[in-house]
């Protein structure tokens, strides 16, 4: 059974499409606009082996703000779609990723109940190229919302904000790959006691 999902969400502010299928190879094609965002929404498809098409058009005359949070809370939702009703799945994925001088450790939870805690170096540089370094949280919250998910990310040291906040997407990508993969030992069976997710 295809695993994919897909969503338009339209606004006065912005106009997005995006596509998911979770049983991909990693193919993506990426644009908002922000290159930065761009780099780091191929990261998610690329390690999470997803192939995700993202296609943004947003006010960024005024900034990228509404560009960045609706395409988070459309990629929210759309791999909740795709997530189905998750029999079968590992349902918990972690992954801990290194670049150069940052660390950044993802732990997930297909639970259907939104919840994200968060820490990064305080002190960061504020700006990567157009993109503003606090919107990482904000994107982050609002994926979580849509997808339902409860998420903690957490980087206890790094020094280059590239760096920082690139490792917080290589591993959210991989943690969210390992909770959402079948497990072939669960077939059928969908992991929660309470008989719902």
């Amino acid at each position: 059974m295809s695993r994919v999902g897909r969503v338009e969400r339209t606004t006065k502010e912005t106009s997005v499409l995006v596509e998911i299928d979770l049983d991909g190879t990693g193919k993506t094609e990426i644009s908002t606009g922000v290159g930065f965002y761009d780099h780091m929404l191929d990261q998610i498809g690329r390690h999470g082996l997803f192939d995700l098409t993202v296609k943004t058009e947003g006010d960024l005359h005024i900034d990228s703000h509404h560009t960045i949070e609706d395409t988070a809370l459309a990629l929210g939702a759309a791999f909740k779609q795709a997530l189905g009703d998750k029999v079968g799945i590992y349902r918990f994925g972690n992954c801990t990723v290194p670049l150069d001088e940052s660390l950044a450790q993802v732990t997930v939870d297909l639970s259907g109940r939104p919840y994200l805690v968060h820490t990064e170096p305080e002190k960061m540089a504020p700006m990567i190229g157009e993109y503003d370094t606090t919107m990482t949280r904000h994107i982050l919250e609002s994926f979580v919302a849509q997808a339902q998910v409860a998420l903690h990310v957490h980087v206890p040291y790094g020094r280059n904000a590239h760096h920082i906040v690139e490792c917080q997407f290589k591993a959210l990508a991989r943690a969210l790959r390992y909770a959402s993969e079948r497990d072939p030992r669960a077939a059928g069976i969908l992991p929660s006691t309470k008989g719902a997710l």
